[in-house]
Protein backbone atom coordinates (compact mmCIF):
# COMPACT_ATOMS: atom_id res chain seq x y z
CA UNK A 1 0.00 0.00 0.00
CA UNK A 2 1.04 3.59 -0.68
CA UNK A 3 -0.08 6.05 1.98
CA UNK A 4 -0.55 9.71 1.07
CA UNK A 5 -0.46 11.80 4.24
CA UNK A 6 -0.93 15.50 4.89
CA UNK A 7 -1.61 17.99 7.65
CA UNK A 8 -2.83 20.91 5.55
CA UNK A 9 -5.42 22.04 3.01
CA UNK A 10 -2.65 22.84 0.52
CA UNK A 11 -1.16 19.39 1.00
CA UNK A 12 -4.55 17.76 0.42
CA UNK A 13 -4.95 19.61 -2.89
CA UNK A 14 -1.48 18.45 -3.90
CA UNK A 15 -1.91 14.77 -2.96
CA UNK A 16 -5.51 14.17 -4.06
CA UNK A 17 -4.76 13.99 -7.82
CA UNK A 18 -2.09 11.34 -7.16
CA UNK A 19 -4.61 8.76 -6.00
CA UNK A 20 -5.39 7.63 -9.55
CA UNK A 21 -1.80 6.49 -10.10
CA UNK A 22 -1.91 3.73 -7.49
CA UNK A 23 -4.93 1.44 -7.14
CA UNK A 24 -3.74 0.62 -3.62
CA UNK A 25 -3.10 4.25 -2.58
CA UNK A 26 -4.98 5.61 0.43
CA UNK A 27 -5.25 9.24 1.44
CA UNK A 28 -4.89 10.29 5.08
CA UNK A 29 -5.63 13.89 6.06
CA UNK A 30 -5.51 15.68 9.37
CA UNK A 31 -8.85 16.31 11.05
CA UNK A 32 -8.41 20.07 10.48
CA UNK A 33 -8.32 19.80 6.65
CA UNK A 34 -11.37 21.26 4.93
CA UNK A 35 -13.52 18.97 2.77
CA UNK A 36 -13.29 21.44 -0.13
CA UNK A 37 -9.54 20.79 -0.32
CA UNK A 38 -10.20 17.16 -1.26
CA UNK A 39 -12.11 17.85 -4.48
CA UNK A 40 -10.17 16.47 -7.43
CA UNK A 41 -11.23 19.40 -9.58
CA UNK A 42 -10.34 21.91 -6.92
CA UNK A 43 -6.91 22.78 -8.32
CA UNK A 44 -6.51 22.76 -12.06
CA UNK A 45 -2.82 23.59 -11.85
CA UNK A 46 -2.15 20.36 -9.96
CA UNK A 47 -4.74 18.04 -11.48
CA UNK A 48 -5.04 19.39 -15.01
CA UNK A 49 -1.57 18.34 -16.09
CA UNK A 50 -2.08 14.83 -14.76
CA UNK A 51 -5.35 14.46 -16.66
CA UNK A 52 -3.76 15.68 -19.88
CA UNK A 53 -0.98 13.13 -19.57
CA UNK A 54 -2.82 10.15 -18.20
CA UNK A 55 -6.42 10.74 -19.27
CA UNK A 56 -7.69 10.71 -15.70
CA UNK A 57 -11.22 11.95 -15.18
CA UNK A 58 -11.93 14.71 -12.72
CA UNK A 59 -14.08 13.36 -9.90
CA UNK A 60 -15.55 14.27 -6.60
CA UNK A 61 -13.68 14.04 -3.32
CA UNK A 62 -12.07 10.61 -2.87
CA UNK A 63 -12.52 8.44 0.19
CA UNK A 64 -10.14 9.59 2.91
CA UNK A 65 -9.25 8.67 6.46
CA UNK A 66 -8.87 11.35 9.08
CA UNK A 67 -6.21 11.35 11.79
CA UNK A 68 -5.38 13.39 14.86
CA UNK A 69 -1.67 12.79 15.50
CA UNK A 70 0.77 12.17 12.66
CA UNK A 71 3.12 10.20 14.93
CA UNK A 72 0.37 7.72 15.82
CA UNK A 73 -0.71 7.35 12.19
CA UNK A 74 2.88 6.83 11.04
CA UNK A 75 3.47 4.16 13.68
CA UNK A 76 0.41 2.27 12.42
CA UNK A 77 1.30 2.56 8.72
CA UNK A 78 5.08 2.13 8.80
CA UNK A 79 5.09 -1.70 9.11
CA UNK A 80 2.40 -2.29 6.45
CA UNK A 81 3.15 0.21 3.67
CA UNK A 82 5.70 -0.03 0.89
CA UNK A 83 5.67 3.74 0.51
CA UNK A 84 4.73 6.75 2.65
CA UNK A 85 4.29 10.06 0.82
CA UNK A 86 3.90 13.12 3.03
CA UNK A 87 2.92 16.65 2.11
CA UNK A 88 4.33 18.10 5.30
CA UNK A 89 7.49 19.73 6.72
CA UNK A 90 10.54 17.46 6.72
CA UNK A 91 11.11 18.06 10.41
CA UNK A 92 7.63 16.82 11.28
CA UNK A 93 8.13 13.68 9.20
CA UNK A 94 11.59 12.99 10.64
CA UNK A 95 10.22 13.14 14.17
CA UNK A 96 7.33 10.86 13.21
CA UNK A 97 9.48 8.13 11.62
CA UNK A 98 12.55 8.37 13.89
CA UNK A 99 11.39 5.82 16.51
CA UNK A 100 10.40 3.36 13.77
CA UNK A 101 13.48 3.24 11.55
CA UNK A 102 15.25 -0.12 11.55
CA UNK A 103 17.11 -0.94 8.34
CA UNK A 104 17.34 0.20 4.74
CA UNK A 105 16.48 -3.39 3.81
CA UNK A 106 13.22 -3.34 5.76
CA UNK A 107 11.97 0.23 6.04
CA UNK A 108 9.40 1.55 3.54
CA UNK A 109 10.19 4.28 1.05
CA UNK A 110 9.48 7.73 2.50
CA UNK A 111 9.05 10.77 0.27
CA UNK A 112 8.27 14.30 1.48
CA UNK A 113 6.62 17.02 -0.61
CA UNK A 114 6.47 20.61 0.54
CA UNK A 115 2.90 21.93 0.54
CA UNK A 116 3.70 24.14 -2.44
CA UNK A 117 4.71 21.16 -4.57
CA UNK A 118 8.19 22.55 -5.27
CA UNK A 119 10.25 19.61 -4.01
CA UNK A 120 9.83 15.83 -3.81
CA UNK A 121 12.44 14.68 -1.29
CA UNK A 122 13.62 11.09 -1.09
CA UNK A 123 13.95 10.97 2.69
CA UNK A 124 14.31 7.31 3.70
CA UNK A 125 15.17 4.03 1.94
CA UNK A 126 16.25 5.91 -1.15
CA UNK A 127 17.93 3.17 -3.14
CA UNK A 128 17.04 -0.18 -1.61
CA UNK A 129 13.53 0.82 -0.56
CA UNK A 130 12.66 2.65 -3.76
CA UNK A 131 12.23 6.18 -2.39
CA UNK A 132 14.47 7.63 -5.11
CA UNK A 133 12.29 6.18 -7.86
CA UNK A 134 9.14 7.16 -5.98
CA UNK A 135 10.33 10.76 -5.63
CA UNK A 136 11.08 10.98 -9.34
CA UNK A 137 7.70 9.53 -10.31
CA UNK A 138 5.89 11.98 -8.05
CA UNK A 139 7.99 14.84 -9.42
CA UNK A 140 6.96 13.90 -12.95
CA UNK A 141 3.30 13.84 -11.97
CA UNK A 142 3.30 17.09 -9.99
CA UNK A 143 6.01 19.19 -11.66
CA UNK A 144 8.09 19.19 -8.47
CA UNK A 145 11.88 19.00 -8.44
CA UNK A 146 13.08 15.57 -7.25
CA UNK A 147 15.64 15.72 -4.44
CA UNK A 148 17.85 12.61 -4.38
CA UNK A 149 20.87 12.70 -2.08
CA UNK A 150 22.17 9.13 -2.49
CA UNK A 151 25.89 9.72 -3.16
CA UNK A 152 26.19 7.35 -6.11
CA UNK A 153 23.29 9.14 -7.80
CA UNK A 154 24.01 12.73 -6.75
CA UNK A 155 27.51 12.74 -8.24
CA UNK A 156 26.30 11.80 -11.70
CA UNK A 157 26.29 14.89 -13.89
CA UNK A 158 25.09 14.04 -17.41
CA UNK A 159 21.50 14.39 -18.61
CA UNK A 160 20.33 12.79 -21.85
CA UNK A 161 17.57 14.74 -23.58
CA UNK A 162 15.42 12.64 -25.89
CA UNK A 163 12.85 13.51 -28.53
CA UNK A 164 11.14 10.77 -30.54
CA UNK A 165 8.17 10.15 -32.74
CA UNK A 166 5.10 8.46 -31.37
CA UNK A 167 5.48 4.69 -31.19
CA UNK A 168 9.28 4.57 -31.49
CA UNK A 169 10.47 1.15 -30.22
CA UNK A 170 12.50 1.04 -27.02
CA UNK A 171 15.42 -0.78 -28.64
CA UNK A 172 15.92 2.04 -31.13
CA UNK A 173 15.92 4.63 -28.36
CA UNK A 174 18.41 2.57 -26.34
CA UNK A 175 20.68 2.24 -29.38
CA UNK A 176 20.50 5.99 -30.08
CA UNK A 177 21.40 6.86 -26.48
CA UNK A 178 24.28 4.41 -26.35
CA UNK A 179 25.69 5.64 -29.67
CA UNK A 180 25.45 9.29 -28.61
CA UNK A 181 27.20 8.62 -25.30
CA UNK A 182 29.95 6.64 -27.02
CA UNK A 183 30.60 9.40 -29.56
CA UNK A 184 30.70 11.98 -26.76
CA UNK A 185 33.03 9.86 -24.62
CA UNK A 186 30.53 9.69 -21.76
CA UNK A 187 30.08 6.52 -19.70
CA UNK A 188 26.58 5.24 -19.09
CA UNK A 189 27.30 5.30 -15.34
CA UNK A 190 27.76 9.08 -15.53
CA UNK A 191 24.16 9.65 -16.65
CA UNK A 192 21.86 11.01 -13.96
CA UNK A 193 18.61 11.36 -15.91
CA UNK A 194 16.98 10.72 -19.22
CA UNK A 195 14.77 13.73 -19.89
CA UNK A 196 11.96 14.54 -22.27
CA UNK A 197 8.85 16.74 -22.46
CA UNK A 198 5.75 15.80 -20.51
CA UNK A 199 3.86 15.26 -23.76
CA UNK A 200 5.95 12.07 -23.94
CA UNK A 201 5.05 10.88 -20.44
CA UNK A 202 2.95 8.04 -21.84
CA UNK A 203 5.45 7.05 -24.55
CA UNK A 204 5.91 3.33 -23.94
CA UNK A 205 9.13 2.96 -25.90
CA UNK A 206 10.79 5.84 -24.06
CA UNK A 207 9.75 4.56 -20.64
CA UNK A 208 10.90 1.04 -21.48
CA UNK A 209 14.25 2.37 -22.79
CA UNK A 210 14.88 4.13 -19.47
CA UNK A 211 14.01 0.94 -17.62
CA UNK A 212 16.34 -1.10 -19.84
CA UNK A 213 19.22 1.31 -19.23
CA UNK A 214 18.35 1.52 -15.52
CA UNK A 215 18.33 5.31 -15.64
CA UNK A 216 15.52 7.39 -14.09
CA UNK A 217 13.46 9.42 -16.54
CA UNK A 218 12.21 12.96 -15.94
CA UNK A 219 9.45 14.68 -17.87
CA UNK A 220 9.68 18.46 -18.11
CA UNK A 221 6.45 20.46 -18.24
CA UNK A 222 5.63 21.79 -21.70
CA UNK A 223 5.00 25.29 -20.32
CA UNK A 224 8.45 25.28 -18.71
CA UNK A 225 10.03 24.52 -22.09
CA UNK A 226 7.95 27.20 -23.85
CA UNK A 227 8.79 29.81 -21.20
CA UNK A 228 12.49 28.97 -20.98
CA UNK A 229 15.00 31.69 -21.83
CA UNK A 230 17.81 29.15 -22.23
CA UNK A 231 19.51 29.01 -25.60
CA UNK A 232 18.70 25.88 -27.60
CA UNK A 233 18.10 24.87 -31.20
CA UNK A 234 14.49 25.23 -32.30
CA UNK A 235 12.57 23.01 -34.69
CA UNK A 236 9.60 23.89 -36.89
CA UNK A 237 8.82 20.18 -37.19
CA UNK A 238 8.57 19.76 -33.42
CA UNK A 239 6.52 22.94 -33.13
CA UNK A 240 4.06 21.57 -35.67
CA UNK A 241 3.81 18.12 -34.08
CA UNK A 242 3.72 18.84 -30.34
CA UNK A 243 3.48 22.65 -30.06
CA UNK A 244 6.94 22.97 -28.53
CA UNK A 245 10.00 24.84 -29.82
CA UNK A 246 12.15 21.72 -29.26
CA UNK A 247 12.37 18.72 -26.94
CA UNK A 248 15.80 17.10 -26.58
CA UNK A 249 17.96 20.18 -25.87
CA UNK A 250 15.59 22.09 -23.54
CA UNK A 251 14.65 18.91 -21.66
CA UNK A 252 18.32 18.14 -21.04
CA UNK A 253 19.01 21.71 -19.91
CA UNK A 254 15.97 22.07 -17.67
CA UNK A 255 16.23 18.68 -15.93
CA UNK A 256 19.27 19.72 -13.90
CA UNK A 257 20.97 22.59 -12.12
CA UNK A 258 23.62 24.87 -13.69
CA UNK A 259 23.49 22.85 -16.90
CA UNK A 260 25.29 23.41 -20.18
CA UNK A 261 25.03 21.49 -23.42
CA UNK A 262 27.98 19.24 -24.15
CA UNK A 263 26.36 17.72 -27.22
CA UNK A 264 23.91 19.60 -29.42
CA UNK A 265 20.98 17.64 -30.76
CA UNK A 266 21.85 14.86 -33.17
CA UNK A 267 19.50 12.46 -34.90
CA UNK A 268 19.93 8.69 -34.72
CA UNK A 269 17.35 6.32 -36.20
CA UNK A 270 14.83 9.17 -36.30
CA UNK A 271 15.42 9.96 -32.61
CA UNK A 272 16.81 13.28 -31.39
CA UNK A 273 19.42 13.08 -28.62
CA UNK A 274 21.17 15.88 -26.75
CA UNK A 275 23.56 15.83 -23.78
CA UNK A 276 23.87 18.36 -20.97
CA UNK A 277 26.18 18.38 -17.98
CA UNK A 278 25.47 19.83 -14.56
CA UNK A 279 28.06 22.05 -12.88
CA UNK A 280 29.04 21.59 -9.23
CA UNK A 281 30.16 24.94 -7.85
CA UNK A 282 32.29 23.40 -5.10
CA UNK A 283 34.05 21.10 -7.58
CA UNK A 284 34.66 23.80 -10.16
CA UNK A 285 36.25 25.97 -7.46
CA UNK A 286 39.05 23.47 -6.80
CA UNK A 287 42.32 24.57 -8.49
CA UNK A 288 43.05 21.12 -9.94
CA UNK A 289 39.66 21.01 -11.74
CA UNK A 290 39.75 24.45 -13.34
Amino acid sequence: MIALITLSDAGAKLLTPLIGHWPEARLYVHESVQDASLRRDGDRQASGRLEEIHGKAVGEAPAVERFTRIADLTAALFPVCRGLVYAAPCGVVVRAIAPLVQSKWKDPAVVVLDAGGRWAVSLLSGHEGGANDLAIRIANWTGAEPVVTTTTEALKTVIVGVGCRRGTPAERIVAAIRETLTEAGVALNDVRWIASADVKADETGLIEAARTLEIPIRFIAAEEIRDSLREFSRSNFVAEKVDLPAVAEPAALLAGKRTRLIRRKATFYGITISLAREGFLWLEALPETR
